[in-house]
């Protein structure tokens, strides 16, 4: 059975003149763990035993600093516990070699284990460009830009009308035609992963870029993310009412948006500022009021800010189950078609806002709710 310790290595007694050199314990007992995270000199490192053989490589994943010594092993391979990725327990090297963690030399004295605090061989940083969504956040020049997100998930090769995401486009058509750049996100069409917590595991882990994103080439939510956090202005965000709540897409859609909140609790970088969010909401059930509520505690969280009369709803109520009357409803509703365009207008207006006074907006925005002048260790 695999177990995952911490040690602190000592250096020799006092007596002894100074050296480089710590003792790690009795070799017997470091033998029965297969891999342990030890502390040399302040220094984390990944110490293993495999097949008659220790390994000691530093203890820092080159992806995002997760403790390689409480991973698990591969053969020979650590992997990181926080996102998978490896090196060789000996080499300290990744598979493609042009990368690699410090090496430490150790030997056996007296049936003790002693490590070296200076490497061997000193670790091989990654070498490539940060990820597109890594950029500084800079509002390039241009007209407002509306990006219109719909969360209606349906059957692409019979779909439906979708009363949320009509009221959405009714909206985009208006904004454009105001002179605003507009695009239309459909989540239904973008392959794209459920959250896998990594913030779980610790909170560093959870990066930004999302590490799904920066991992998994065919993983399609960077549109989303390049429009939230660089391109637009306003986002309007429509979704269904589904058992009294948002839908499943929304929620699937908003846990990966935690790698943007996150940023404020242990980096306090703030990603989204000048920027207006408001809703569109609709569905044959009730509960306008508690998915409107959602929303925006959701996006007031991420940074966002809201016009006034920040969401256009509509619903026929708990009973209403025969939906052909809900869909043509919305269809022949003039007042919910102009309160699509106004919503535009009131988003776009409160955005215009911002921008003239962008010049007054604080470097650092102190944080309010439960995370109020709070920081992360």
């Amino acid at each position: 059975m695999r177990h995952t310790r911490i040690l602190i290595a000592l250096p020799f007694p006092m007596s002894t003149p100074p050296t480089d050199w710590h003792c790690l314990g009795p070799v017997d007992e470091l033998k029965r763990i297969e891999l342990q995270e030890v502390q040399v000199a302040g220094a984390p490192v990944a110490l293993s035993y495999r097949q008659g053989k220790f390994g000691a490589v530093g203890g820092k994943c080159l992806h995002a600093g997760g403790p390689l010594g409480r991973g698990r092993l591969d053969g020979d391979r650590i992997v990181c516990p926080w996102h998978g990725w490896g090196v060789n327990r000996c080499t300290g090297l990744t598979e493609s070699g042009k990368a690699g963690v410090p090496v430490y030399t150790f030997k056996e004295e007296d049936g003790k284990l002693w490590i070296r605090a200076t490497p061997e061989q000193p670790g091989r940083p990654v070498s490539h460009e940060p990820h597109p969504l890594a950029r500084d956040v800079r509002r390039e020049p241009g007209p407002i830009r509306v990006v219109g997100i719909s969360t209606t998930a349906m059957d692409p090769e019979s779909p439906r009308y979708s009363t949320s995401e009509a009221l959405l486009e009714e909206a985009l058509r208006h904004a454009a035609a105001q002179g605003c750049e507009t695009r239309l996100i459909k989540l239904n069409e973008l392959k794209f992963k459920h959250c896998e917590g990594y913030y779980s595991k610790s909170a560093g882990a959870c990066t930004w870029p999302c590490t799904l994103t920066q991992m998994d080439d065919e993983d399609n939510l960077e549109p989303v993310y390049e429009a939230f956090v660089h391109w637009a202005d306003v986002s309007l965000i429509a979704t269904p009412i589904r058992r009294g709540a948002a839908s499943s897409l929304y929620f699937k859609m908003t846990e990966r948006m935690n790698c943007i909140q996150n940023q404020v609790t242990i980096g306090d970088q703030v990603l989204i500022r000048n920027k207006v969010a408001a809703f569109i909401i609709t569905g044959g059930q009730d509960n306008v009021q508690g998915v409107a509520g959602h929303l925006l505690n959701f996006f007031s969280e991420l940074g966002f800010l809201f016009p006034q009369f920040p969401y256009v709803a509509h619903s026929r109520g708990w009973s209403a189950e025969d939906m052909e009357n809900n869909v043509k409803q919305v269809q022949e509703s003039g007042s919910l078609h102009e309160g699509a365009r106004e919503l535009a207008d009131r988003a776009v207006a409160k955005a215009r806002t911002l921008l003239e006074n962008s010049g007054e907006c604080k470097p650092r925005v102190g944080r309010g709710g439960r995370k109020a002048g709070g920081r992360w260790v």
